[in-house]
């Protein structure tokens, strides 16, 4: 499957952006789809995930309360809404997805399709 992640922006602190990710195929329904993030100097590191049916998710202490990820596979497509943005989610943020069934997967290696990558900016 082929994934395009798209949506990131400038924005100050506190504020919000919400990122997609569209998928080419129309069996995304079969895949975990998760958010990973990198910034400059750090490792990738996983940010949140959702569930082939969208019935449970999961999310990185750092961001949970903040952002929330959701997806509709009608549309092969999958979302995360961040809030209350702060200077430290500054990175550009990965979608990937996975067809292994055990949930959650918090490891990049675990996700062998990924999209290009979205740049999100968050000033102080």
């Amino acid at each position: 499957v082929q994934l395009q992640a798209s949506g990131g922006g400038l924005v100050q602190a506190g504020g919000s952006l919400r990122l997609s990710c569209a998928a080419s195929q129309r069996s995304f329904i079969n895949y975990v789809v998760a958010w990973f993030r990198q910034a400059p100097g750090k490792e990738r590191e996983f940010v949140a995930a959702i569930r082939r049916g969208g019935s449970a998710t999961y999310y990185s202490p750092s961001v949970k309360g903040r952002f929330t990820i959701s997806r509709r596979n009608a549309e092969n497509a999958a979302y995360l809404q961040m809030n209350t943005l702060e200077p430290e989610d500054t990175a550009i943020y990965y979608c990937a997805a996975t067809s292994v069934v055990n949930f959650p997967q918090t490891q990049p290696p675990a996700y062998p399709y990924w999209g290009q990558g979205t740049q999100v900016t968050v000033s102080s």
